[in-house]
């Protein structure tokens, strides 16, 4: 009898352990991402029926840094507090700008906002793969991703000399000095000639200056055909006989995360080359 006791308390006391920690773990968030750095981190770590929209950048070639089939199966909200409000979201994964009016707003309805900055280096980026995935509620995905960016890593470390190089923008915009893709192609073998100027993100590198000194490499980040990108297929830059101009996918230049890998086998493949 004292046996039969015990073990029946045993059960009633695992039943209740079980409730418990499945009260701990509850239903996992509903997520509105206002940033299309944090839809293409969100897109890898959370499960699709909790991403209830991501931003409309992400659905547009040239703004987007995920996959624009990926990205346009979930839908899509603009800058609308409204249009944010009408979802019902637990939490708003939004980038640092957010003004603080639209951030109070959605406090006073119940929604969390989580805000996200600009990943200047590998570490940082990192840092908010498991950040976000931890929000999600799949800490071991976020770990996978950040598998995979210390696989591109190996895979892409440069050894010898460093190659001079510049990524040229449309409208002659280059990527300077303290941006992720500054880091990324030192990471690969190249010295950012911006960056050496002293550069930074969004200075402007005209036509004249790239033919007086260029680099060895042109990584040349537009679209083809836009009216703003024919400086980077100047006939001027044909004469340049010792300077590869390689293209560059423009999504890869501002995000970290998944866009990462996909960076630096661009990056080390072109380095291959030379």
């Amino acid at each position: 009898m004292v046996i039969r006791a015990a073990a029946l308390l045993a059960l009633a006391l695992g039943g209740c352990t079980a409730a418990a920690q499945g009260e701990r773990a509850g239903p996992r968030p509903t997520l509105v991402s206002l940033n299309p750095c944090t839809d293409a981190i969100l897109a890898e770590v959370a499960d699709p029926q909790q991403i209830l929209a991501i931003s409309h950048y992400s659905q547009r070639e040239g703004a987007s840094s995920m996959d624009l089939r990926t990205a346009r199966r979930f839908r899509a909200v603009g800058d609308s507090v409204e249009e944010v409000i009408a979802l019902q979201p637990d939490v708003v994964v939004a980038g640092t700008f957010m003004p603080p009016a639209t951030r109070a707003a959605f406090n006073r309805l119940g929604m969390r906002t989580e805000l996200v900055g600009i990943a200047s280096t590998v570490e940082d980026s990192k840092a908010q793969v498991r950040a976000l995935a931890a929000l999600a509620g799949h800490p071991e995905r976020g770990e996978a991703l950040v598998r995979r960016i210390d696989a591109a890593l190996a895979r892409s470390a440069a050894h010898g000399g460093r190659v001079p190089a510049v990524v040229w923008q449309s409208g002659g915009i280059v990527a300077g000095e303290g941006t992720l893709i500054s880091r990324l192609l030192d990471h690969a073998g190249f010295e950012n000639q911006a960056a050496s100027r002293g550069m930074r993100q969004a200075d402007l590198m005209p036509l004249e200056r790239m033919l007086a000194d260029p680099p060895r490499v042109i990584f040349t980040a537009g679209s083809d055909g836009a009216q703003e990108d024919r400086m980077l297929r100047h006939p001027g830059l044909n004469g340049l006989k010792h300077t590869l101009r390689a293209p560059l996918d423009g999504s890869l230049l501002y995000c970290g995360g998944p866009t990462i890998p996909r960076a630096l086998d661009r990056l080390a493949q072109v380095r291959a080359t030379l």
